[in-house]
């Protein structure tokens, strides 16, 4: 439960906070302690790091979002903004709502001229308590801001206890340290306590609405997913923001995939010279019955095209996990993006189309990190799992991840020793069922029957090495018709029709998700109604073009500048452009709920988007 100060937005209680701090003063552990307490009791909640790529000196914002609805994604707009950084104080102070809250270090007199007549200011000297208490400059650094986090539970109604108990909890087996926090901790409470009018408007209250779900960011969901999905090799080369997703795996293999009686490891995870030699170690890997996978993000997708091709026309599996960044080039390398749909659509050159999973949330990050390698192995071909740094590398507030014990691995058609002993007719690249999938088998599966080599040249059916025309072009048709059949196999579509008949739709994806269900409530307190399909694959599912052809209008919301899913509905599916209108957020920050809000307000009369007139009873 959220209560609200009289002048905050009392239509939905919705509550952001936003910590400005400088990159490298060790405030990251002081924040996520903050976002964690109010976890812990029971209140939901989602936290963002919007960091810099340098290692020290620049701004960083810490963002945690408390909602009485339930609602994760960004909402836009400040309630609370813990101003720690000089350098982005004007910019920190201008974000904050009417109405709002500004928590700042008083030890230095700032000119009114600093602040706003319609926020309500907090100086609490944090400097001048530090230095009061501390003799050593390090220390006056970390636990200023643990002063703080001190402070502001007094003002907000949480729970000391709970903090208390992190604090132990993190420090586990240094108790000399535990209480050196617990100490500056309830020297800033103490503070507020006898010096502040506590609580202030915005206070927290236990609640039990968090329930069985888990607190656990998207790399390592999809670094545990890729275990279950029965990857035993990582080929990878290091990049912001997918790291984390290798070293997930190989922390999870040390549990999962290590014999307990010898210690042996029953995996390779191998860091490649770069990344064109990480994916060709996957390819290499596959194409000897192995699963494998790489991860990596947009300049390493730019860098594997040349293999990625052979993966496609030689089809073998792989398994390539993007975590999306802002570019082009280096471009912003902390920041998130969803630019990468064209080239993982179509990476490397000539005709190429892959499959592509767009997962929501760290739930789905685990659960299409598995079916990535079913699918890889059923299609013989690079299957491309989309994630974005927001989803990577924040924490995310999710269900509990689920698996079917008696699951099995989809290994596709793979012939066997005695099939081929039996005399059954092997062509490598045969369409023998006629959906554009042929059978394949592991190398040394027989000692003169089967695949033992591989190429990315042009050949027949049965693999003979040929450029003719003819035998090109029913090979390149056969690769349609495979992908063809993939849009039964890949994730469907997700609908969320709206509260009554509307002649628009909206379609989105991936970390857009969280934002987008709020603003689609809003937009419908105001009598915007629209249906939603949140798309999950390429190829798109028969759903995808079914839902557009049902309304006038369909807007697309995306996070890049160049409408690139909108573009590759357009180019798959043949829609005209004019009935799919493009909203469009690439700022490197994550989507607010508020942008697509206002965004899709703003169009929705210009095109007459209006819901439908129920027929007379």
């Amino acid at each position: 439960m959220v209560g609200t100060h009289a002048a905050a937005d009392k239509r939905d209680e919705r509550l952001r906070r936003q910590f400005a701090n400088v990159n490298g003063s060790g405030s990251a552990s002081a924040n996520q302690l903050f976002a964690k307490s109010i976890l812990r009791m029971g209140i939901p909640i989602a936290s963002r790091n919007i960091f810099p790529s340098n290692i020290q000196g620049l701004p960083t914002w810490f963002e945690v979002r408390v909602s009485g609805e339930g609602h994760l994604g960004r909402r836009g707009g400040v309630d609370l903004m813990v101003a720690m950084n000089p350098q982005t104080w004007d910019r920190d102070v201008a974000e904050i709502d009417p109405g709002g809250y500004l928590f700042y270090d008083s030890t230095k007199p700032l000119p009114q001229s600093k602040f706003r007549a319609d926020i309500n200011v907090i100086g609490v000297p944090l400097t001048q308590m530090c230095n009061a208490a501390y003799t050593d400059s390090r220390q006056r650094q970390l636990f200023k801001n643990i002063i703080y986090v001190g402070a502001l539970s007094a003002l907000l109604q949480i729970e000391p206890k709970v903090i208390e108990t992190l604090l132990t909890e993190q420090f586990k087996g240094k108790e000399r340290l535990a209480k050196s926090n617990q100490d500056a901790f309830h020297m800033g409470r103490d503070w507020a306590l006898a010096n502040l009018e506590c609580p202030i408007g915005l206070r927290l209250a236990p609640s039990d609405k968090v329930g069985d779900r888990i607190y656990v960011d998207g790399n390592s969901a999809a670094g545990l997913g890729a275990v279950y999905g029965g990857a035993t090799v990582c080929a990878w080369y290091p990049i912001t923001p997918s790291t984390s997703l290798a070293e997930g795996f190989e922390r999870y293999c040390k549990r999962f995939r290590t014999e307990p009686e010898t210690g042996r490891k029953r995996y390779a995870i191998v860091q490649a010279e770069d990344e064109l030699a990480s994916i060709g170690m996957v390819i290499g890997a596959s194409w000897n019955g192995a699963r494998a996978f790489t991860a990596t993000s947009g300049p390493g997708i730019s860098l594997m095209q040349e293999f990625v091709g052979l993966s496609y026309f030689a089809e073998i599996p792989s398994v390539i996990f993007d975590v999306q960044r802002a570019g082009p080039s280096t471009g912003m390398p902390t920041r998130t993006q969803q630019s990468d749909v064209l080239a993982a659509a179509y990476a490397s050159h000539g005709d190429t189309k892959h499959l592509v999973l767009f997962p929501e949330d760290p739930r789905e990050c685990f659960e299409m990190g598995a079916q990535a390698f079913d699918l890889a192995d059923r299609f013989q071909q690079p299957v491309f799992v989309l994630l974005d740094l927001d989803i990577g590398m924040n924490d995310w507030l999710c269900e509990p991840f689920a698996w079917d014990d008696s699951r099995r691995m989809d290994r596709g058609k793979v012939m066997t020793a005695e099939e081929l002993e039996a005399g059954q007719v092997f062509g490598r690249y045969l369409d023998a069922d006629g959906d554009g999938v042929p059978y394949r088998t592991y190398p040394g599966t027989h000692p003169s029957k089967g695949a033992f080599f591989t190429r990315g040249t042009s050949r027949d059916r049965f693999a003979k090495y040929t450029e003719q025309g003819a035998a090109y072009v029913d090979n390149m048709q056969r690769l349609l018709r495979k992908f063809e059949t993939a849009k039964a196999h890949v994730p469907r579509p997700v609908e969320r029709p709206a509260a009554q008949p509307a002649r628009a739709g909206v379609l989105y994806y991936g970390s857009s998700s969280a934002a987008m269900t709020e603003a689609l409530a809003a937009l419908e307190a105001e009598g915007v109604h629209l249906d939603a399909l949140r798309i999950r694959a390429f190829p798109f599912h028969d759903d995808v073009l079914d839902f557009i052809a049902r309304h006038d209008k369909v807007f697309v919301v995306e996070q890049n500048r160049d409408a690139q899913l909108r573009t590759l509905l357009m180019t798959e599916g043949g829609i005209d452009a004019a009935r799919l209108v493009p909203i469009l957020h690439y700022d490197g920050t994550p989507i607010t709920a508020r942008f697509i809000h206002a965004a899709i307000a703003d169009k929705a009369p210009v095109l007459n988007v209006v819901p439908m007139r129920k027929a007379a009873p």
